[in-house]
């Protein structure tokens, strides 16, 4: 929760995204089918402080390594920033993008890691991947969570399904599990030969598809 509340969630999205991101509690984007919508922990360095004194931590700790995945090393470095105001000490460590990616489903990479997905899918998709202990990208687990997953896979009513997996998520939340920052937006410039650039008719996407849809004006 220190963690949380010591990053300006705002303040990264201002740099990063020209303010266009979408704040969210979630791993989980909002138009994900059975996503949970989740507001985030507010920025608030000084309760962060006092949680990490209650904790034992009054000077602080070391982290260890802070990875955020290529090519996303300047909001790694700010996020460091944000964790070392608080007493969170971390050192930025830069990566190739494969190693990355094969270090990271070894379970290699230690300390806190950054990173984005743009996997498609439903809301147990994203909990599949990065939640239940036997996923890819998960480092452990919770085993009333893995066992909620379990109940959700078969079932076919989809009203009891969604119940299913926001309980999982809201589980997630309670528990401070990840630390999420934004849904990302992604800028785009469109010339005035362009007639439809296909922005955002797939909402799942934050890139021009379907690509067949693209129209020029005609010369």
């Amino acid at each position: 929760m220190a963690a949380n509340l010591a990053i300006d969630k705002q303040a990264i999205n201002e740099v990063e995204r020209l303010g266009f991101s979408r704040l969210t509690g979630s791993i989980i984007p909002r138009v994900f089918e059975f996503a949970l919508p989740l507001e985030p922990f507010p920025y608030n360095p000084g309760q962060a402080k006092r949680l990490l004194a209650e904790a034992g931590y009054a000077d602080g700790f070391d982290a260890g390594d802070l990875t955020p995945f290529p090519p996303f090393s300047t909001m790694g470095e700010a996020v460091g920033n944000y964790l070392a105001a608080v007493g969170i000490r971390t050192k930025v460590r830069a990566m190739e993008r494969a190693a990355f990616l094969a270090t990271w489903r070894e379970k290699k990479l230690k300390g806190l890691i950054l990173s984005p997905s743009g996997a498609l899918g439903n809301a147990a998709a994203r909990i599949e991947t990065y939640v239940v202990s036997t996923g890819t990208y998960a480092y452990g687990g919770y085993a009333d969570l893995d066992d909620l997953f379990r109940q959700q896979a078969p079932e076919r009513d989809r009203t009891k399904r969604e119940a299913l997996l926001h309980q999982i998520q809201r589980l997630m939340h309670e528990r401070v599990m990840h630390a999420p920052i934004y849904e990302p937006a992604t800028i785009h410039g469109v010339g005035p030969r362009v007639q439809e650039p296909a922005v955002g008719l797939n909402t799942l996407l934050y890139f021009t598809a379907p690509y067949e849809e693209m129209r020029l004006n005609k010369p």
